[in-house]
């Protein structure tokens, strides 16, 4: 049977706050973890360095990974811009723990992602933590449905206190300051994944009738920015002060549906609007044909489409969760809601459990309609049974 824990601990001397939440995460346990992750927020990186050294010394032959970031989330908190150490740790004994190491390679014009392990036929899902600033994340999540025969990622962009160089990731005793890090996971003991988008659609769904890339030049036969400005200037004040404040777009996952609603599409956000050309140009690709409608987010839509996913995940899965890892978007936590809290709070109130880490991401993991992709602004959740 499995057992998990969970730790935060917080204050000046890091390394300190590491040794007590990693011996706090593991008491629950009632016998040696399988797998520790860890979340380490600090503002001296060598201090960082010593802290995840720390819980990978303690970790007593468990599977480590973890990495660095601007708040961590464990002990039904999220603590954002101070020293803290959040520690998850689990018995599972009927989960196969696959680490893997992601460096890249220059392959002509390109760099290549070298490292990743085949799947196995048992393999349920992938845990995956990036240093973002040379690692091809989102070319590498996007292609890694095909490449490995769907498995969902979840996992997250880690950052650093002092921007790039202070960026670390762990794994197994070891430190790294580039690529990615991961682990495949399998057998009877993985949940599943959910991914929370926050967003709501205003006005009608559209067709893209004529597209370049990632500009989207007509939209129902129309230039597309006028659709954007006839949608602005029909919306309440209220939504147009959202719109103001970001606007996003959703693709539509189901072309054959017959009306597409929240959750239906993948978010992207609006970059630019070009009133010349009568384009508007959005943070994907996007063809001729696919049906697109225009996104708010706000606190109250965020939390009760946080809500929502995690009752229909709940159901789904018939209850079964019993932990979790989050990794939640670095503009949630305080940012967006009243509480750095608020995320995991609602996970543990929404599938009744206690052990749920994780930490503020740069970007978030995880799959929508059955397909990976590097997201902003979500809530990503992999969940594990007892």
């Amino acid at each position: 049977m499995a057992r998990f824990g969970d730790a935060l601990a917080t204050g000046a001397d890091l390394v300190s706050a590491a040794e007590r939440a990693v011996l706090a995460a593991m008491r629950p346990l009632e016998g040696p973890a399988d797998l520790i992750c860890f979340w380490i927020s600090g503002a001296d990186p060598e201090e960082v360095v010593l802290a995840g050294e720390r819980v990978m010394a303690l970790a007593d032959g468990a599977v480590t990974i973890g990495c660095t970031s601007g708040g961590v989330i464990g002990g039904g908190r999220g603590v954002e811009d101070q020293g803290a150490v959040s520690v998850w740790a689990a018995r599972m004994p009927s989960v196969t723990i696959t680490p893997f190491r992601l460096d890249t390679v220059p392959d002509g014009d390109h760099l290549a992602v070298v490292g990743m392990h085949e799947p196995s036929p048992v393999d349920q899902a992938a845990l995956l933590l990036v240093d973002p600033y040379e690692f091809p994340t989102q070319a590498f999540v996007e292609r890694s449905t095909e490449a490995l025969d769907g498995l969902p990622f979840v996992g997250g962009l880690a950052s650093g206190a002092q921007g790039p160089e202070s960026v670390r990731l762990f794994a197994d005793g070891e430190v790294a300051d580039c690529g990615a890090v991961g682990l495949l996971l399998g057998g009877s003991g993985i949940v599943g994944t959910m991914v929370s988008q926050g967003c709501r659609p205003v006005g009608p769904a559209m067709a893209v009738t004529k597209s370049d890339g990632n500009m989207i030049l007509e939209l129902a036969g129309a230039p597309a920015y006028e659709r954007l400005e006839n949608l602005i200037n029909a919306l309440p004040p209220e939504e147009q002060e959202l719109a103001a404040q970001g606007l996003h777009i959703g693709i539509a996952m189901d072309e054959y549906a017959d009306r597409h609603e929240r959750g239906d599409f993948l978010v992207r956000s609006v970059v630019a609007a070009d009133p010349e050309l009568g384009a508007i140009t959005i943070g994907d690709m996007v063809e001729v044909g696919q049906t697109v409608r225009f996104q708010v987010r706000d606190r109250d839509t965020a939390d009760a489409d946080l809500r929502e996913r995690l009752r229909m995940f709940d159901e789904d899965t018939g209850g079964r969760s019993a932990a979790a890892l989050l990794f939640s978007c670095n503009g949630r936590g305080s940012t967006l809601f009243s509480s750095a809290d608020h995320d995991v709070r609602m996970v543990r109130q929404a599938l009744g459990i206690d052990a749920v880490s994780g930490f503020f991401a740069s970007g978030e993991i995880g799959p929508v309609a059955g397909r990976n992709h590097l997201h902003g602004f979500t809530a990503c959740l992999l969940a594990f049974e007892s």
